[in-house]
């Protein structure tokens, strides 16, 4: 941080700054909570399904940091599981999308990354997951379009199909 603030002509021992690579080493340390941490093991206190019917946990916030630019982009995350024989607590799939997000990453790769993790950690019927993101790499630089919000979706097992996905994209949405 130091070479940083000397590469865009600050002066990084002006009082405002002295700490600030402290900080910046403090919050990337937050940010990237998630790197070398197991998602399955998120989802091991599963239980047995009494129900075969579609879960659906929608407006999971999330923040991430876009690993082309190290600027972070937010938004909510949208899943949809289709029980097999496990079902986890409401709880960890928001935990899942924590765990996931906070590495450096791309919306395309996290999306995949949390839909694989509960059909591989649940074995689950089908799997939907819908991001809506906002990233500031594209509203504060280059484009600079601060309302514009990317959409990435992952479906697998039964929702790879449209059809089967349709009903689960309409409550999505509503």
């Amino acid at each position: 941080m130091t070479e940083l603030l000397t590469a865009i002509g600050e002066d990084p021992n002006r009082s405002e700054l002295k700490a600030t690579p402290e900080k910046f080493a403090g919050a990337y340390q937050e940010f990237f909570k998630g790197v070398g941490v197991d998602p399955l093991k998120v989802l091991e206190d599963s239980f047995p399904a009494e129900q075969n019917d579609v879960v659906i946990l929608k407006d999971i916030e999330l923040v991430s940091i876009c690993e082309h630019h190290l600027l972070p982009f937010t938004g909510v995350a949208h899943v949809a599981y289709l029980p097999k024989d496990r079902v986890v607590g409401l709880g960890r799939i928001p935990k899942l999308v924590e765990v996931l997000a906070a590495r450096p990453q791309l919306q395309e790769n996290l999306t995949a990354q949390i839909a694989e993790a509960i059909q591989q950690g649940l074995d689950a019927e089908g799997v939907l997951v819908v991001i809506e993101a906002r990233h500031h790499c594209v509203a504060s630089r280059g484009a600079r379009q601060p309302e514009a919000n990317t959409v990435t979706v992952k479906a697998l097992g039964k929702y790879s199909q449209a059809i089967d996905r349709q009903e689960i994209m309409a409550l999505i949405s509503k």
